[in-house]
């Protein structure tokens, strides 16, 4: 569910043929590289690039859990529209929420959610560069002064 001023992306993507099982389905695992895709262009719709934040601020966004729910097939061919939005941003925690739709009919492929930590080049945890942190929270909804945002 998305609220009022919750940002959302939307990317469009192609089922290529090589993303496909002997079934003609594509395998479960390239669902989560389109999560990836998603939460790439939503930081590229926030002004900054994953790419900028690892190499100017030293913060790598590294998943510690992932989900997917599946609901329909997706096909060789099909046109797929990647819905990402932010559910929850904390200082060095950032959550995402996908849905993938078929282009063609708006119906729903699969829907997921990954969670990250923000770290440092290390690997140890860090928070957010404030510039990343209130543009994050500015997608989410979400106001800087809130008390469950601003705890780490």
């Amino acid at each position: 569910m998305n609220l009022p001023d919750q940002q959302v992306n939307e990317t469009r993507l192609r089922v290529r043929y090589a993303e496909t099982d002997q079934m003609g389905v594509v395998y479960h695992s390239n669902h989560f590289v389109w999560f990836e895709i998603g939460r790439v262009e939503l930081m590229r719709q926030l002004g900054f690039s994953y790419r900028d934040m690892e190499a100017q601020d030293g913060r790598c966004v590294a998943v510690v859990e992932a989900r997917c729910h599946y609901r329909a097939p997706a096909r060789y061919d099909e046109e797929i529209l990647v819905r990402t939005r932010l559910l929850n941003v904390k200082e060095s925690v950032i959550q995402f929420g996908y849905e993938l739709l078929r282009a063609r009919d708006g119906m729903l492929i699969a829907e997921g959610e990954t969670t990250h930590i923000v770290t440092d080049r290390e690997m140890k945890v860090a928070a957010l560069p404030q510039k990343h942190l209130e543009a994050f929270r500015a997608a989410a909804g979400k106001t800087s002064g809130s008390p469950v945002e601003a705890a780490r």
